[in-house]
C-alpha cells in the first residue's frame, strides 16, 4: 500500500526591496557601526561584526546621545527614560530637550547642560561647580518719560 507524501511547506516569500530603493540607517547592535537597509527590512545583519540587528517598527521616532562614559553615539528611541551604552555598559540620562537647560562654567566657561530644576551642575572638564538656582530677584526697568 502506498504511504502518502505530506506536501512540503511553502517557503517565506523572498524579501524584496521597495522599487524606489528607499533607505533607512541604524547603528549596530554589535559594533556600533552604521548600518543602511532598505524600507521594510525587519532586521539587519552586519557585515563587519555579523550581529543582527533588529528594525524598529515603522513610524517610530529615534533620537541620539553621546555617552557619558565613552563618548560614543547612541540611538535609541524616543521617549526612553535611559540607554545603556553596549560599549562601556554606562547608563545614560535620556532627556528631551524640553528638560533639559544649558548654562556656561563659572570656571572655564564650558557650555554644560543640566537637568531642569537642578540648583548646581559640575563641569565635567574642571570639576568646578556652577550654580544654577532660579534668581528671586527682579532686573530694574527703565521707562523713558
Amino acid at each position: 500500500m502506498p504511504v502518502p507524501l505530506a506536501p512540503y511547506p511553502t517557503p517565506p516569500a523572498p524579501y524584496t526591496p521597495p522599487a524606489n530603493g528607499a533607505q533607512s540607517q541604524l547603528v549596530c547592535s554589535g559594533c556600533r557601526n552604521l548600518l543602511l537597509y532598505p524600507v521594510g527590512a525587519t532586521s539587519v545583519c552586519c557585515a563587519v561584526c555579523n550581529a543582527v540587528t533588529a528594525v524598529p517598527p515603522p513610524g517610530t521616532e529615534m533620537a541620539q546621545l553621546v555617552c557619558g562614559g565613552c563618548h560614543t553615539l547612541l540611538m535609541y528611541i524616543r521617549g526612553a527614560t535611559s540607554v545603556q551604552c553596549s560599549c562601556c555598559h554606562t547608563v545614560n540620562l535620556a532627556l528631551e530637550a524640553n528638560q533639559v537647560a544649558h548654562v556656561n562654567c563659572g570656571n572655564c566657561r564650558m557650555l554644560l547642560m543640566y537637568q531642569y530644576g537642578a540648583r548646581s551642575v559640575k563641569c565635567a572638564v574642571c570639576n568646578f561647580v556652577t550654580s544654577v538656582g532660579v534668581s528671586t530677584s527682579i532686573p530694574e526697568q527703565k521707562f523713558n518719560n
